[in-house]
């Protein structure tokens, strides 16, 4: 029988896609409602905020991801309920124990988790998209101009808009800026470090290549292009980043929460708990999580705490300010053990 990790990950494999798919289908329900007329309008008023608005970038259209992160973190709480050894109470009966995912701390688990990876989505959506006005105004760029970089282009055949700035991060969006710059510029340099970019569409490497032996920039329509297809590969990064990130830090909690609920429905001692931390085990493991490897903690309550300084109830927690550098990624799990041996021991002193 495969153990609890290799059911986690199968379980891992199983939901990510699920979860990226539900961020593609937000950003694609946004961009698809945005009328490109107003927000050319306002920004023919100078109005930015008006045409932060008008894109209608808000927490409503992420539904579908919430309601893909909630299916994530309930079948993780019924994975590890039903693989759970079965445990007697304190005076001897057998203890039937079902996952809840509607407990009070489980639900508000969920909330919190769910709302603080849409806000910051929605937030900082609107910090690109604040921060290519101002750029786009500073440079002299008309309001069109603007609008179309945002809003990015419908494409004739799939009818969909495609090289939109909407779901990318700030840094994200400064890379496709910095490629656009680079291939402008004709420097030669500058136009070879763009080739050595991970999600860059290979196909216009000979167009780049031949500007670069010419020792000319590349041409501004076949930037637009590169540009275009950089965006939207820089967006399906994004979306494999929060499937991985979500889809494990919600399994994860659940199996923590799984785990609480049945010691405490048992009535047994959370003091007895032994929780070991253990990373993948290969050479993409971070060095922070290298270090936290074995590590072992006592009690169901008691953090690990990384060399770093941040501490995590479990893989992927950030209730304790770890910061995103510590969960993004990870592919960690955590051993539960339950002491019964010392539970006997204490009952027989």
């Amino acid at each position: 029988m495969a153990s609890l990790r290799q059911q986690i990950d199968a379980l891992l494999d199983a939901m990510e896609p699920e979860v990226a798919a539900a961020f593609r289908e937000a950003i694609v329900d946004i961009r698809s409602n945005i009328v490109l007329r107003e927000v050319i309008e306002r920004l023919e008023r100078q109005d930015i905020d008006g045409a932060v608005d008008a894109l209608h970038v808000e927490p409503s259209a992420f539904r579908v991801l919430d309601e893909a992160i909630q299916r994530a973190y309930n079948a993780g709480g019924i994975l590890v309920t039903d693989v759970l050894p079965r445990v007697t109470d304190p005076l001897g009966n057998r203890v039937v124990f079902r996952w809840d995912v509607r407990n009070l701390r489980a639900e508000t688990h969920l909330r919190e988790q769910s709302s603080k990876l849409i806000v910051g989505i929605v937030e900082d959506t609107k910090q690109v998209v604040r921060e290519r006005i101002e750029t786009g105004f500073a440079k002299g760029q008309g309001p069109r101009t603007i609008a179309l970089d945002i809003a990015g282009r419908v494409n004739t055949v799939t009818k969909r808009r495609e090289g939109s700035l909407v779901g990318l991060t700030t840094q994200q969006a400064k890379a496709v800026a910095n490629a656009r710059v680079a291939l402008l510029s004709g420097d030669t340099e500058r136009m070879r470090y763009y080739l050595t970019l991970g999600r860059r569409d290979k196909r216009f490497d000979r167009a780049v290549m031949k500007a670069i032996e010419a020792g000319k920039p590349v041409d501004a329509v076949t930037v637009d292009r590169i540009a275009t297809r950089y965006k939207d590969r820089l967006l399906e990064l994004r979306a494999e980043m929060i499937s991985r990130t979500e889809t494990m830090t919600a399994v994860h909690t659940a199996k923590f929460e799984a785990y609480r609920q049945g010691l405490e429905k048992a009535g047994k001692d959370q003091s007895l708990v032994t929780r070991t931390w253990r990373s993948a085990g290969d050479g993409k493991v971070r060095h922070t999580h290298q270090g936290l490897n074995g590590q072992v903690v006592i009690g169901m309550m008691a953090p690990f705490v990384s060399p770093s300084g941040a501490m995590m109830m479990h893989p992927g927690d950030t209730s304790l300010g770890a910061r995103v550098n510590e969960v993004v990624g990870c592919r960690c799990d955590d051993d539960i053990q339950f002491n019964f041996a010392l539970e006997l021991a204490r009952k027989r002193a």
